[in-house]
Parts: structure tokens; C-alpha cells; sequence
């Protein structure tokens, strides 16, 4: 405890340093109803052990049924609780009832799932009454809903996000595919299981994926795959090692089988151990190791097909021109147009989508009607347009196309005759119709798909303003003959009142460009579950009309601008001027 300086009140709810504890303190003898709601509202943002403590404040019977793991409110800030109805000289009233509220921004569920909401009021009442105690009678909490309320700042100083990660459904043995599945959990020990950050990833990990992903992925643990009991803390060795225990339901899985699950967790872990992990040890139930996988070993199941993303970059120039911008381990950096008619070709172009192998790329004409697909490494002619848009007007006509891991190209024709997201497989197909049956009467004005094949991105414009969804890949039947629709539509970024440009970047991350109510405009990250990212709001630069960024967070953020042209951001640097003149930028994808 300091011993000097200033005396400074602070509020349970401040934000403060991260590393902050809040300790929970038991009611007093003969605390008021004031006072033994405040104190239960405080002791649910400390590290409470069982919530011990935090249970004093309630009834016997509330205390053994109270489930605080059920799930979790956040607030913007601390609850309110309307004043009290009693009076010091209320001696003889036995039981009260308190309203909180407060303006309600997320939940997070029971599988550790965040779900924004758009600024809500929260209300939600607590009733107390005088229960016999060891000292006599004593106010308590009898009833009180299940689960914690928190205030934001209380929320991010207690819980991290977590990418778990599982295989992406319908790919073929040889082509697995790892798909990011994002969950909030505590910072440090969760006070229910008593376990450290990592054991809990691990434990969230097998027990599988989130609702919302799980019917467009698998896992490769035998459903029911647990720790061994009394498992609570794991750590690598002092030769980078993670040994995890697992229980009898894993003991027979073959080798092929025992190295995804050991990918499942490397990628897991990856961002999240200060003491870097090289390599996962499965143990059977007796002790026997049942593999080992070292991070190298594990590229061949990277989430976006490969251990790095390629790092150049493209856009249309002033000419409608398809150029490149060789990245650092291909040039100089100089801008270059591409082989093909895209570099050299008879038509204008106004944007561009390269595939991820960076061999081909799709082209819209710079008057937005048709699509053209060709090689960017032959000088090949210029092809028939793969499809046209029959709008009238330029802006209603062909979005910016977007390549899958798979290799098909999705693009949006926006003609309000006639709207539609259409896919093209093996981006050489004929053009189909993917249904999106949650968009009703909005109109998806951009799309952009993640490196897995599994979620997409799209800007929905809707009574005069444009939202951010995160829709998720739905594929039935033979690849032959498939049938693509995009369900379970979510809003990203609630809290931009109207988006102008998103892209991916990373792989569960966005990087968005919009406006707050009555703000101006903004580059700031977000979460693809919506949450708002601990990078939070990028530098400021002006009139931003498009935005480019990488699987690899570590190579620079691109935006293209009204007034400067090209500029890029790079991890701990200010923007740079790369080009002047240019739009539609992207990275491959």
C-alpha cells in the first residue's frame, strides 16, 4: 500500500492499468441494503475465488443457486441502482427490492461467445430480505439473476479474447484448413474452474466450437475429449514443450488424427503464452505420449493455407491499370503494372481482386457493368466478361471482387432490379447465385471473404446507411453440384453508425473505416464477433475511400485516399506516402 502522495477516490469501474486487482470484501455486521448492493455489485469484478466471497451477499438458498459462469452482461459503465426506499428508521421493513441499469452494449454466453448489441437499456431488479445470521438478522440478496454485470473497463481488465481454432468442413483430407473461432475468457485464473488462461483455452478448445461457427466446422478431437481431472495450470517446459494430459476418449486416435488436434492447439496458443510454445506433447490418459508437434511441422495446417501470406500488394492507377506493389521479399517496392490485358489491356478497369496465389486476379470495367477473369503472369488476350451488370447507374452496378482459400471468386452485383451475391467456382465457373436469406430488403454493397473459405464480410446498406455483416459459408451437396448460402448474418461493428470500406486482417480481425454517430471518420479495428480491438482506433488520415490489409498483421495497413493517394501503415510507424494517384487497393484475396 503507498504510504504517501495524494488521496484519490476510485471507482470499481475506472479504467486503470490491467494488471489492477480488485479484491472482494465481505458484507460488514449489520450493512444496510445500500451497502450490500454495492458490495455484490463490486465483488463481481474481482478474481474471487468460487465467488466465495461474492455469495456472502446473498441468501443461503440464492448463494448454492447462483451460476455466475452462466453467462456475462457489459455494460458501458458500472450498473446504477436507483436509491433505496429505506430509512435508518425503517427498523421494522424486512425486505426491499432494487432496480439497476444501465445501457447494455454486449453479452457474452455460457461457451465464452461475445455478442454486440446496439446500445440498449439494461434494467433488472434485485429483492432483498433480512435472513437469520449468526449475529442475528441481516439483509441478503434472495433473488438475482444468473451470471456477471460489468462495466467495460471492468470487462477488458478481466477478460481477453481468444482465437480457438478448428477445421474447416467439406475441404479434402489433404487440403485441411484451420478456421479462427474467437472467445472471451479470463485474463488470469477464472474463479469457477480455478484454471490459468492457457488451461483454459485448452479446456474451451475441446469442449468445440461456438454455435454460431459449428455447423461449418469440425474438430479433430473424439467428441466428449477432455483433461484429465484436476488439471488446472499448464505451462511449457524449459524446452518450449506444452504436455497436455487428455483423458481415455482420445487414447486410440491415430497419428494423422493426433497431429490436427495438435495444431488445433499450437494455433490456439500462439498469441496468447508470454513463454513461446514450439511444441505440443498429447498425452493418453496413462502418461504415454501419444504425439508431438513442433510449430514447423504445423504449417501444413495453417489457417490461410500457408505459414505467410504474400506480402504484395495491388490497385488500379489513374489509367485503369492494374498495378503491383512488389512487397519486401519480392522488389523494390516500386509500383509495376501486371503481365496481361489487366496491365496492358483495351479496357479500363475501376477495380481489382487478385487470387491468393497471385497467378490470376478478376477485373471490374471502371464503369462498373462487367467482370473479366485472366492470368496476371501471361500476356494472355482479354476474355469475355464472366458477368455484366445491367444497372443504369455506375455506383449500382458490379462490387470489387474477392477470392476464397478454395480459389472461387464472389462478387455483388447491386442493380436494385435485380440484386445479387454471385460466386464463381474455381473463379473460372459459370457465375451462381449464392442466397442470402437474412439480408431482407438491404443491399450488399462490398464483400470481401476471410483466408479460411468459412466467414465474409459485407457491407449492407440499408435506410441510407451502410453496416458491416459477418455472415458465415454454408455448403451443401456434392462439390459438383454445391448449393452456397450465407446465414447467420451478424453486425460487426454496431457501434459505426454508417461504413464506408472494410478488409480482413488477420484471421478474426477487420480493419473498418466509418463514422460514430455524429463523428467524423475513423480506421480502427474490430473483431469479426463484433468486439472492440485492444489496437482500437488507427491515426487519423483523411477522406479514406478504400482499405487494404494482410492475413499477416505484421505487413503494413494499405488505404487509399482522395487527396493523398496511396499510404500505408506500418506496425509502430506513421502513414507514408507509397502512391500518388490510385484506388481499389487490395491484397491478395
Amino acid at each position: 500500500m503507498p504510504v504517501t502522495g495524494d488521496v484519490k477516490a476510485v471507482d470499481a469501474s475506472q479504467p486503470g492499468d490491467s494488471q489492477v486487482q480488485v479484491y472482494a470484501v465481505a458484507p460488514r455486521d449489520n450493512a444496510t441494503p445500500n451497502e450490500v448492493v454495492d458490495g455484490f455489485l463490486e465483488s463481481m469484478t474481482s478474481d474471487d475465488p468460487l465467488f466465495r466471497t461474492t455469495r456472502q451477499y446473498l441468501t443461503r438458498d440464492a448463494a448454492a443457486a447462483w451460476k455466475p459462469s452462466a453467462s456475462t452482461t457489459v455494460l458501458t459503465k458500472a450498473p446504477t441502482r436507483k436509491d433505496g426506499p429505506l430509512r435508518d428508521s425503517d427498523r421494522n421493513i424486512t425486505e426491499a427490492t432494487y432496480t439497476l441499469t444501465g445501457e447494455e452494449v454486449a453479452t457474452v454466453d455460457a461457451q465464452n461467445a461475445y455478442q454486440p448489441l446496439a446500445p440498449t437499456e439494461y434494467r433488472q431488479t434485485l429483492h432483498l430480505v433480512k435472513e437469520n445470521g449468526p449475529d442475528g438478522k441481516e439483509w441478503r440478496i434472495d433473488h438475482v439473476p444468473d451470471g456477471l454485470l460489468l462495466g467495460q473497463s471492468d470487462f477488458r481488465r478481466l477478460y481477453r479474447s481468444v482465437n480457438k481454432y478448428y477445421f474447416a468442413a467439406g475441404r479434402s483430407e489433404g487440403q485441411p484448413a484451420l478456421v479462427a473461432d474467437p472467445v472471451y475468457l479470463r485474463s488470469r485464473t477464472d474463479p469457477v474452474t480455478g484454471m490459468d488462461t492457457v488451461t483454459q483455452s485448452v479446456r474451451s478448445l475441446l469442449a468445440g466450437p461456438t454455435d454460431w461457427l459449428r455447423p461449418s466446422v469440425a474438430s479433430r478431437f473424439p467428441s466428449g475429449t477432455a483433461l484429465q481431472k484436476g488439471v488446472t495450470s499448464l505451462a511449457p517446459d524449459d524446452r518450449n514443450v506444452l504436455k497436455v494430459p487428455l483423458d481415455k476418449k482420445a487414447d486410440g486416435v491415430g497419428q494423422r488424427s493426433c497431429r490436427m488436434m495438435a495444431s488445433q492447439i499450437l494455433y490456439t496458443l500462439k498469441d496468447l503464452t508470454s513463454a513461446r510454445v514450439e511444441q505440443v506433447e498429447l498425452q493418453r490418459s496413462d502418461g504415454s505420449q501419444l504425439c508431438l508437434l513442433g510449430t514447423d511441422q504445423a504449417e501444413e495446417f495453417a489457417p490461410d493455407g500457408s505459414s505467410s501470406g504474400p506480402d504484395s500488394q495491388y490497385f488500379v492507377d489513374d489509367k485503369g491499370r492494374v498495378e503491383r506493389i512488389p512487397g519486401s521479399t519480392k522488389g523494390s517496392g516500386i509500383p509495376e503494372p501486371v503481365s496481361g490485358p489487366f496491365g496492358d489491356g483495351p479496357v479500363r478497369m475501376g477495380a481489382v481482386g487478385v487470387a491468393r496465389d497471385e497467378q490470376s486476379a478478376a477485373a471490374v470495367s471502371h464503369d462498373g457493368t462487367s467482370l473479366y477473369v485472366s492470368s496476371i503472369i501471361s500476356d494472355d488476350g482479354l476474355p469475355e466478361a464472366s458477368v455484366i451488370s445491367r444497372a443504369h447507374r455506375a455506383k449500382d452496378r458490379l462490387s470489387a471482387p474477392s477470392w476464397d482459400a478454395r480459389g472461387d471468386l464472389w462478387v455483388a452485383d447491386r442493380d436494385p432490379g435485380n440484386p445479387r451475391l454471385l460466386r464463381l467456382p474455381g473463379g473460372t465457373g459459370d457465375a451462381q447465385e449464392v442466397g442470402v436469406p437474412e439480408l431482407g430488403d438491404g443491399r450488399i454493397e462490398a464483400v470481401r471473404m476471410s483466408a479460411d473459405g468459412v466467414r465474409v464480410a459485407l457491407l449492407v446498406s440499408e435506410d441510407g446507411r451502410n453496416t458491416l455483416q459477418i455472415g458465415r459459408i454454408e455448403r451443401r451437396g456434392p462439390v459438383a453440384a454445391q448449393k452456397v448460402s450465407v446465414v447467420d448474418l451478424r453486425q460487426a461493428a454496431p457501434q459505426l453508425t454508417d461504413v464506408t470500406a472494410m478488409s480482413w486482417s488477420g484471421r478474426s480481425r477487420l480493419v473498418v473505416v466509418g463514422k460514430e454517430q455524429d463523428g467524423v471518420q475513423q480506421v480502427r479495428y474490430v473483431q469479426a464477433d463484433g468486439s472492440t480491438s485492444a489496437s482500437g482506433v488507427l491515426p487519423g488520415v483523411n477522406q479514406v475511400s478504400s482499405v487494404a490489409a494482410a492475413d499477416d498483421e505484421q505487413l503494413p495497413l494499405m488505404v487509399a485516399t482522395s487527396s493523398d493517394g496511396i499510404v500505408k501503415l506500418s506496425p509502430g510507424d506513421n502513414w507514408q506516402t507509397v502512391v500518388k494517384g490510385g484506388f481499389s487497393l487490395v491484397y491478395p484475396g
